[in-house]
């Protein structure tokens, strides 16, 4: 079948995107689904900032490729073998696909299998396969083997996770990356509990999803840092305590003041080596540094030794909020239905695909939390 996609064919392009255009529209060729694949229709997309450092070329990808792994749309065909799904469900898509039998697996954490690693590197479904092509016959790479910048696309069974169809789509978009990942990381990660503190480190989507799930598990206080005195304006108002501009030179000195000495657990989101420096900065004795985003992939951070182990300091890592998608996105979604996990607010507008460089400059910015890409308009 033909469909519109925004295909990606250069990284590291100056900005502003809307002039440089590094995705470009096109009408390209997705063949059918496979043995154990299947065909969805995109009804959202987030515009991730994992995404963005695709686009700067923070992560480099095979080119030409479609990006966007955060969405959510119906089944609309099956490939051969494919159970517990049918046309006309509504299902969320995950960026991890796991294998369900290796060390990690069988241990309750799929969200590190290494199964996906070799297909995402070649821009391949897990299968092996491109279902992907210009329509001069070029083929095209899968991003997470989901490529949701598009109209449609075909993905593995194991990459979808079928959501009740009541759930507004646009909201359970935001739940394959942002929310996962920010409540996860809370949840999962740090094992929050009632009355505990908390700091949060970096106020994109995934922060401020973690900061959701922080007020929902009871947190006493919640301390939000971030660069933008907005989105410290909209922490304050959904739940943090205490906020604090990064952008200050005694922010660190001033969070530990507040705190007699630092904060227990403290979760960086901004993917950024100085965010991750300042969340360990005001990171308390005997607590935990946890940093769930994603910085350029040679990016380095260190720490004096001798106070990691004299302090009983722990760093750690967070991916995909340490998520079981299968057994975590039900309990994420049930709190949303209740109103504890108000995810909508996330949402700064909505994007076409004629838009979607223009909507890399807005995130590039600062300025915007969770825009939706509409791919069927």
């Amino acid at each position: 079948m033909r469909m519109k996609a925004a295909v990606l064919h250069a990284q590291g392009l100056p900005r502003p995107y809307a002039e440089t255009q590094p995705m470009q529209i096109e009408e390209v060729e997705l063949d059918p689904p496979g043995p154990g694949e299947v065909l969805i229709e995109i009804a959202a997309a987030g515009l991730c900032h994992s995404d963005l450092s695709t686009v700067e070329n923070q992560r480099p990808r095979p080119l030409p490729i479609i990006i966007g792994h955060e969405g959510a749309g119906i089944v609309r065909a099956l490939g051969e073998g494919v159970t517990g799904l049918k046309p006309g469900d509504h299902v969320v898509a995950l960026f991890v696909t796991s294998c369900g039998e290796c060390r990690y697996c069988v241990r309750g954490r799929p969200n590190i299998c290494a199964s996906s690693f070799d297909a995402r590197a070649k821009g391949t479904l897990m299968s092996g396969a491109k279902r992907l092509k210009r329509l001069n016959g070029e083929p095209i790479n899968h991003n997470s083997g989901l490529s949701l910048f598009a109209q449609f696309a075909v993905v593995m069974r194991d990459s979808l996770v079928k959501i009740d169809p009541d759930i507004p789509l646009e909201d359970a978009a935001i739940f394959g990356c942002a929310v996962m990942t920010g409540a996860g990381a809370v949840l999962n990660t740090a094992r929050l509990r009632p009355g505990e503190e908390i700091a949060i480190v970096g106020l994109g989507g995934v922060g401020m999803n973690a900061l959701m799930a922080a007020v929902a598990a009871g947190a006493s206080r919640i301390i939000a840092v971030d660069t933008s005195t907005q989105k410290l304006e909209l922490a304050k108002e959904w739940g943090a305590t205490d906020t604090f501009l990064a952008g200050n030179a005694d922010c660190a000195a001033a969070v530990r003041d507040a705190t007699a000495g630092g904060v227990d657990t403290v979760i960086e989101t901004a993917g950024s080596i100085p965010a991750l420096e300042l969340a360990y900065a005001i990171t308390a004795r005997g607590g935990s540094t946890i940093s769930a985003g994603l910085p350029n992939v040679a990016s380095k951070f260190s720490y004096l030794h001798a106070a990691l182990v004299s302090e009983e300091r722990s760093i750690r890592g967070s991916y995909m909020g340490s998520c079981v998608p299968q057994r975590d996105l039900p309990m994420l979604l049930s709190l949303y239905r209740r109103g504890k996990l108000p995810v909508d607010r996330l949402k700064s507008g909505f994007v076409s695909l004629d838009e979607i460089n223009l909507g890399f400059d807005r995130l590039s910015d600062g300025t915007v939390l969770r825009q939706i890409l509409r791919p069927n308009g």
